[in-house]
């Protein structure tokens, strides 16, 4: 089969491969690849909104040290100054391709501004309480139509093709293109491209309970690191303090808006209890209010616990929070008249691909943007809405650097070989691998950690590395085991970084290191298997990973 050749190949269809794909076809012949539709990303399940200065009662100097602050220790500063500040440009951006925040008259800006945990000041512009939906149909439609775009539906790649893999010596490690899987046809693809991006979002599905939608298997980040790129903040996984909590509401979240509005948690008799926890109450960090519920929810064995905005008048709820007011009363919950039971949930990786401010990565010609990336934007801890916006502003910023970088040179690429394989006689042991991964994850990774635990997750997820190795080497790929070899991958680098960590810094908590060390670990050591080293990251200054 001939492969395809393309200017730019992009992996995922979320927010930020959107926006490149979008400004990069206007020059150039661009592939857009998606394991199941354009429609499906963790973008389009974002609630929230957009965090900018848009508004003259705040500034870019406010919104950098609200980040700071809620990154712990762990930001890079050029990194968030730069995602600040061309942030109201990218905002105008999607404004001008015809997305539809919702409006106030009001406000000097013409649009509405709300508040979420960590902002000092009114800066999230949305659109009611499904932005990135509404953000990711206006793309989505203009990606389809576009000439110079193809979409690759139900498509899911499965490696990188290096300079290292097709034994060119003496030259950086660059990156050619992909091997991807045609999940309908059950055939592999290559494909070439002068620039590789990786923006196939976060790896929440690692946990048995998370917001994510199914296809955030840690994909880009496994294979990234599989090619030899560094990841950094990979212990940093942050969990969503509020998901419904109900038996048929799959990954249903809560948005952090509905506290920054003036939503209070409770426990089953109706106490307030976060003014325990934080003197900012509701309105504290994720992080913290993750562990308050968690706290509570242990320390009481409760199933859930309430978050009550009923205070609030209907009419108010209906229009700000139209869709969440909806799927709970489909659910029986009139929010307008009862609290919302809710837990936390695994709902962000703050960790990823170590990049610079143009998406570049340490293998030439591969650029990773978005949750797949780190930045060094979130540190240690994200601040609620700052995801879109380092989706948008890194998209941009890597469109500029590609357009004047020198592409990687045409080469013949070798097909993917699958002379030594054979069909799986028994697809049972993925599934099953799948959900033992998701559970001591759950249990063992979660929102507090300690030693013990990690030491068991990490003999757990050496006996999947080998048993899905051999699967791996002996049958013909399909999607299922693909998004399984990924997220063990990830999985691995989680506990591995977490190991590392002997402190308790941000969305990271440890009961055996449960004190913040005065400055963020900068030492480098070695495992024990020499497969890896911690090096000290070059974009903030906290630790990262590498293959050596």
């Amino acid at each position: 089969m001939q492969p395809l050749r393309f200017d730019a190949l992009i992996i995922g269809s979320g927010l930020a491969g959107l926006t490149l794909a979008l400004n990069l076809a206007e020059t150039q012949k661009v592939a857009l690849v998606t394991k199941r539709t354009l429609h499906d990303s963790s973008s389009a399940w974002a609630q929230g909104g957009i965090a900018a200065v848009l508004s003259i009662e705040d500034s870019p100097e406010a919104h950098i040290r609200d980040t700071l602050i809620a990154g712990a220790g762990l930001c890079n500063e050029a990194m968030t100054r730069h995602i600040v500040e061309n942030g109201p440009q990218a905002v105008r951006w999607l404004i001008a391709r015809g997305v539809d925040f919702t409006r106030d008259d009001h406000n000097e800006t013409g649009y509405h501004l709300t508040r979420e945990g960590g902002h000092s000041v009114r800066r999230i512009i949305h659109s009611g309480d499904a932005t990135g939906k509404v953000v990711q149909l206006t793309l989505t439609r203009q990606a389809a139509q576009h000439p110079n775009i193809t979409v690759l539906e139900h498509h899911i790649a499965i490696d990188l093709i290096t300079s290292e893999k097709l034994s060119h010596a003496g030259e950086n490690n660059r990156c050619y293109g992909a091997y991807v899987l045609d999940i309908r046809a059950g055939k592999v693809r290559t494909i070439a491209a002068r620039n590789t991006i990786l923006a196939t979002g976060g790896a929440g599905k690692v946990y048995l309970y998370t917001t994510n939608p199914d296809v955030s298997t840690g994909d880009g980040i496994a294979m990234g690191w599989r090619a030899g790129c560094r990841v950094a903040n990979m212990e940093f996984v942050q969990f969503h303090p509020t998901c419904l909590y109900h038996p048929h509401a799959k990954s249903f979240l809560i948005t952090e808006a509905v506290r920054g509005e003036g939503g209070i948690l409770k426990l089953p008799d109706g106490e307030r209890f976060m003014l325990r926890h934080d003197e900012r109450a509701e309105l504290a960090p994720r992080d913290i209010v993750a562990r308050a519920i968690d706290f509570e929810m242990k320390k009481r064995g409760l199933d859930c616990v309430f978050l009550d905005i009923s205070h609030q008048p209907a009419d108010f709820l209906v229009q700000h929070f139209p869709t969440i007011y909806k799927r709970c009363l489909e659910l029986g919950i009139d929010i307008t008249r009862e609290p919302i039971p809710v837990v936390p949930a695994a709902h962000y990786t703050c960790g990823g691909i170590m990049t610079d401010q143009c998406g570049r990565t340490d293998l030439d010609n591969l650029y990773a943007i978005g949750e797949t990336a780190h930045t060094g934007l979130h540190g240690a801890n994200r601040l609620a809405s700052n995801s879109l916006l380092e989706c948008l502003v890194t998209g941009l910023s890597a469109v500029e650097d590609i357009l004047v970088r020198s592409p990687a040179p045409d080469l013949l690429l070798p097909d993917w070989d699958e002379s030594r394989v054979t069909d799986a006689d028994e697809e049972v042991v993925i599934s099953h691998n799948w959900d033992e991964l998701r559970r001591f994850m759950w249990n063992y990774v979660g929102i507090v950690r300690t030693s013990k635990r990690l030491q068991r997750a990490q003999h757990r997820i050496r006996l999947l590395s080998e048993e899905i190795g051999e699967y791996y080497s002996n049958f013909r790929v399909t999607s299922d085991l693909l998004e399984l070899r990924n997220l063990v991958c990830t999985s691995d680098l989680i506990v591995r970084s977490a190991m590392l960590r002997h402190e308790s810094r941000g969305l990271h908590f440890s009961r055996d290191y449960p004190e913040i060390l005065p400055q963020a670990l900068t030492r480098s050591c070695h495992d024990n298997d020499k497969k890896s080293a911690r090096v000290v990251c070059a974009l903030c200054g906290g630790a990262a990973m590498q293959r050596i």
